[in-house]
């Protein structure tokens, strides 16, 4: 007879704490197993590196730790997820599978589609939660505010977890670290991961680095600090905005000066918020939103594509951004605001040409962030406003002392300001006795960053009417009616 059992299934949910599913498997009368599945399918699709598989295998091993005293672990498997189950619900009488729902791409969808007609098949119930105030299937956001703090405001889960005297039997599609050897070693640049130091960060942003937040928010150098540096752990699971959203709300720090806090809880809010559309429309990640959008005449330069993508553009501000992400995976929201602009309103390029570059740098990379961002910041949703960053204002008023900029580009450390935000301005004589990149002397395009053809298209097409009806459409469905 074949052994019952349930699965907890983790996906974006890398933690032991304030986790439904988990929860949810500890009641059941059923023993249950801890799976997470490195998918063919999913890891080498165009938005997954290996800096995220990295940061998703150690925070496995992290949770392993923790569960090592109950004599259970995440058992990790290299499978399509369908391949997979089909194996296991024929090897074993899996009665649920428990795990949360994911706003993914139409890549991971189709994967779910798949998965669901294996459970349906073999009667198995697939239990799948809510996270992050995100709701599955609304048509408008009438009652989602409130619905997203009652969300935040309802009871933190407590995981307790019994002593464990099964263990899975399954050499099949078992996972083996030694196939993936980038993945043995977690590189020292990239933010830490796991649950513990999702925790610690917390702490720390709650307790001190909060006071210079909303001050230093806007600035390359500065914000490593000062902002909560959260984003990667909760687009991982390693902590979830809930546990954040009481953590905060329930310190001492927050009683003492709340404005301090207001707009750190605003954006937890806007997050969900923007994750939210994604679950209503994954078409954001390839499609204009508003199709009016998509007859926008864009330049083809891969060779301007490339510098963007590589840093080396000779705009100082451009390259060290992109530069940093390529190191560490991070960057503050106003610098890849730029990015993106500069992608798309300086190079005229199509946003879809750099979309999956900047997903496979961001450690903290969410897609129902992602993409959402993206096309408002390329100015093609036709309900936000047309922001054209100019990278030299940005580095003027972001970094006036080149602290950053001498960081990530050291070809440029001996410059003093101001003509380092400016190097194509430097005369012979500056230049005597030393050298600097040709693409600093001229860069990619003029830097007199005039009005060019697209950024005309874009507020042409305000006015069209495809443009018009379209933007209405969105605004039904994500704007709360009145």
């Amino acid at each position: 007879m074949k052994k019952k059992i349930n699965i907890v299934w983790l996906k974006r949910d890398l933690r032991t704490f304030d986790h439904r599913p988990l929860y949810e498997a500890e009641k059941s009368k059923y023993d249950y197993i801890i799976i997470y599945i490195f998918e063919p399918s999913q890891i080498n699709y165009l938005d997954f590196s290996q800096r995220h598989q990295q940061f998703i295998y150690h925070s496995i091993l992290s949770i392993n730790e923790k569960l090592k005293e109950f004599n259970r672990r995440v058992d990790i498997f290299y499978a399509n997820a369908d391949v997979l189950f089909d194996y296991l619900v024929s090897e074993y009488n899996v009665k649920n599978v428990f795990s949360y729902q994911e706003s993914g791409t139409k890549n991971s969808w189709n994967r779910d589609i798949k998965t669901k007609k294996i459970f349906q098949t073999k009667g198995v119930i697939w239990s799948e939660f809510q996270k992050q105030g995100v709701i599955r299937a609304i048509k408008n956001r009438d009652g989602w505010d409130n619905n997203w703090y009652s969300f935040m405001n309802s009871p933190i889960i407590k995981n307790e977890f019994t002593f464990n005297n099964f263990q899975l039997n399954c050499s099949q599609y078992r996972f083996y670290v030694d196939n993936f050897s980038f993945l043995k070693k977690y590189p020292n640049n990239l933010q830490p991961p796991g649950e513990k130091y999702a925790l610690k960060y917390l702490k720390s942003f709650v307790d001190d680095r909060v006071k210079f937040y909303s001050y230093n928010i806007s600035k390359p150098q500065e914000s490593r600090f000062s902002c909560s540096r959260l984003s990667t752990y909760l687009a991982w699971g390693n902590i979830s905005v809930r546990f954040i959203y009481q953590y905060i709300l329930n310190s001492s720090s927050y009683k003492n000066n709340k404005r301090k806090f207001s707009p750190f809880i605003s954006r937890l809010k806007w997050r969900s918020h923007f994750i939210q559309k994604f679950e209503v429309d994954c078409t954001y990640e390839k499609k204009c939103i508003n199709k009016g959008y998509e007859r926008l005449k864009y330049l083809k330069n891969s060779s301007l594509l490339e510098k963007w993508k590589v840093g080396k553009t000779g705009y100082p501000m451009i390259d060290a951004c992109m530069r940093c992400l390529i190191s560490n995976g991070w960057l503050n929201f106003r610098m890849r605001a730029m990015l993106v602009s500069f992608l798309c309103h300086h190079l005229q390029q199509d946003w879809r040409s750099g979309v999956y570059h900047l997903a496979k740098l961001f450690l903290d990379y969410e897609p129902g962030i992602h993409y959402t961002q993206f096309q408002m910041q390329a100015g093609v949703t036709g309900i936000n406003s047309i922001r054209v960053y100019n990278p030299i204002k940005q580095s003027i008023e972001k970094d006036p002392k080149g602290v950053f900029l001498k960081k990530w580009l050291p070809e440029l450390s001996f410059i003093n300001t101001p003509l380092i935000h400016k190097p194509w301005e430097l005369t012979e004589i500056d230049l005597i006795d030393v050298s600097i990149p040709s693409y600093y002397k001229q860069p990619i395009i003029s830097a007199d960053l005039r009005r060019n053809k697209l950024i005309n298209q874009l507020w042409a097409l305000r006015k069209d009417e495809i443009v018009k009806k379209e933007s209405n459409r969105i605004i039904k469905t994500h704007v709360r009616s009145k």
